[in-house]
């Protein structure tokens, strides 16, 4: 099969860590030690790809900020991979005039400018350092990947790329193009790392293919292109957060993302908080627990996280209370094993030669299993506290009846209860919460909601200490846009309640699940799979009829000749300006996996959960 985005990414970032030369396999030579010198920028491109021991193994005996305290290391070679921004430049040519390290591998992120390269030169040549500076590369490697087949454009400073950056309505032209530059330097990146927005990247990509020297693109269309990732020309389609405003604020009840709903979770790593035991309290007081600062890795080694990141978080709890259970009556006989031996607790009584031998084998065979045993248990262990940390949010903040109300409003299903008795409810979820269910509603409403009503939930919204700045900016989008932001857009949707757990209710189950609801998810199509995959079968869609249509392969001619391709694609690209979510990857995902032999890739400008993209709202309605 071929490479994913992360093994080609994790490829380019060894090649550079071994001096830009392939990594030597099957050899039992001491690697070459070295220093790795990243900015905050190739710390996040690094961190979800290699981990620590890997850097170890590949020589890497420090890694160090760039604009940290750094002590000279003269007698070991340098790697550094950051982004070619003024103040990193200045930083460089400090480093070389201080004869920091034996010598420099200079590795950056994007594309490095002449004058840039000559100020790094000017310096070297008055350090008298030219000899030490043995390589300077410009890696193409200015996004995250996140998974397989999901990728970010970038974590620092990431707010000047933001939905809220693009759609603030005093915006300047410079500002947008600045912006407009930013992410299409960054995709290009992208496209050369798979070897291989608009008219900008287009323009770009038209270019580079013009000039007969460059080997660094085959071709594209809408756009695409041929690299070893794809077996043909894959559909990139690039599509705008205004597009559907409903998912990104939407409750999730998949495990994946409800982590990055309702825990801190950052380039695969979630933080939480742990009980430690008490902290002294004056008599009579209730005892008050110690918390302490708890993180966790979940990647792609992790296969428990590998098979049910995507699932219903009530699947997700019973697994793990399986493989909690699978767990202890593994430990259970290789103590039963121990105590027949002699080798711990009384003496059970004579034992036969024959039993002895068996039982000797049985022992030999669970002790040698004991590091892959107690590996099993981390990951259990990591999974019980994760799960029942998200458990704690969704039961304090009844979110299962969040989740299953906002489906039946996107897909048009019979409500129950009333909006305003969800709002008014003290018990159910916090005023972010509310806020999120009013402004689905709002967005998805078929028929325009009467200022008379509006006034009603405000008031509603208000009285439980909701910040009124989101539905403001709603209000001027829906006045706004060309979009028909109503339910069809999203498809069938909906859940099954199954009323509450069976198997994990037991009085030795770690999740206590009364009180929630057992929701069984139905294939749900969000409007950007609906984009995608009409798009990649060639359906008749109306609502993909204006838009933009590219090719560089066709170097002439303008946009409105270009033939349209009129059969079905194999692979695409889909990439979120504005920002993009778990939810949406995750439809991707499903329905990826429902159209045999297609491939899509999910990208974003940035990942956002619904409280960041509240956030943003919130900023682009203050009056």
């Amino acid at each position: 099969m071929a490479a994913s985005v992360r093994e080609k990414q994790a490829a380019a970032l060894k090649r550079m860590l071994n001096f830009n030369a392939p990594p030597l396999k099957n050899t039992a030579a001491e690697p070459v030690w070295k220093v790795l010198i990243y900015d905050r920028g190739g710390q996040d491109i690094i961190s979800p790809l290699l981990a620590v021991k890997e850097l170890r193994d590949m020589g890497i005996t420090l890694h160090l900020l760039l604009h940290s305290d750094r002590d000279p290391i003269p007698d070991v070679p340098a790697i550094y991979f950051v982004m070619p921004t003024e103040e990193n430049i200045d930083r460089i040519c400090q480093d070389l005039r201080s004869q920091l390290y034996e010598s420099y591998y200079f590795n950056f992120i994007s594309a490095i400018s002449r004058s840039k390269l000559e100020d790094i030169a000017s310096a070297a040549l008055s350090a008298n350092a030219i000899t030490q500076v043995t390589k300077v590369f410009d890696q193409y490697l200015n996004f995250i990947t996140l998974e397989e087949d999901m990728f970010i454009l970038g974590n620092q400073n990431k707010e000047f790329i933001s939905y809220h950056a693009i759609n603030k309505p005093d915006i300047m032209d410079t500002e947008m193009e600045a912006i407009m530059d930013t992410i299409v330097d960054s995709l290009f990146c992208f496209f050369v790392t798979l070897v291989s927005l608009f008219q900008k990247l287009d323009k770009k990509l038209r270019e580079n293919l013009r000039d007969a020297r460059n080997s660094l693109f085959f071709f594209f269309f809408f756009l695409f292109f041929i690299s070893p990732l794809f077996n043909q020309r894959p559909l990139f389609v690039l599509a705008d957060r205004n597009l559907d405003l409903a998912t990104p604020l939407h409750h999730t009840w998949t495990y994946q993302a409800l982590i990055h709903d309702v825990l801190d979770f950052h380039l695969n790593r979630v933080s939480m908080d742990e009980s430690v035991g008490s902290e002294s309290s004056p008599a009579g007081a209730r005892p008050k627990k110690k918390k302490n600062k708890k993180s966790y890795d979940l990647t792609s080694a992790d296969m428990f996280w590998q098979k049910h990141k995507g699932s219903p978080f009530p699947e997700v709890a019973e697994s793990v209370q399986e493989e909690l259970d699978t767990y202890r009556a593994q430990e259970d006989e290789v103590k039963r094993l121990k105590s027949i031996m002699g080798l711990e607790g009384e003496d059970e009584g004579p034992i036969s030669s024959i039993s002895m031998s068996d039982n000797t084998a049985k022992l030999t065979s669970a002790v040698s299993s004991l590091p892959e045993l107690l590996e099993k248990k981390r990951l259990i262990d990591l999974h019980t506290n994760v799960a029942t940390a998200v458990l704690d949010h969704i039961k304090s903040r009844k979110l299962d009846v969040y989740f299953e109300y906002e489906e039946k409003l996107m897909s048009k299903s019979t409500l129950e209860e009333s909006l305003l008795d969800i709002i008014s409810d003290p018990d159910a979820g916090t005023p972010e919460d509310k806020m999120r269910l009013f402004l689905i509603f709002y967005i998805t409403a078929q028929q325009p909601t009467s200022e008379t009503d509006l006034d009603q939930y405000k008031k509603a919204l208000l009285d439980t200490g909701c910040d009124l700045s989101p539905v403001n900016y709603i209000k001027q989008w829906k006045a706004f846009t060309k979009i028909a932001a109503t339910p069809s857009n999203y498809g069938n949707s909906g859940v099954k309640p199954m009323g509450l757990f069976s198997r994990v209710m037991n009085s030795g189950s770690q999740f206590v699940m009364e009180g929630v609801k057992h929701l069984v998810l139905k294939q749900h199509e969000l409007r950007v799979s609906r984009i995608e995959f009409g798009v990649l079968m060639i359906y008749d869609l109306q609502e993909t009829d204006d838009y933009r249509y590219f090719d560089p392969k066709m170097l002439r001619g303008s946009e409105s000749s270009i033939p349209r391709n009129k059969n079905p694609f194999q692979e695409a690209i889909v990439f979120m300006v504005g920002g993009g979510n778990y939810v949406e990857y995750q439809n991707l995902v499903d329905y990826t996996k429902a159209k045999p032999g297609k491939r899509v890739l999910y990208g974003c400008s940035e990942l956002f959960n619904a409280g960041q993209f509240i956030k943003q709202l919130s900023s682009l309605g203050q009056k």
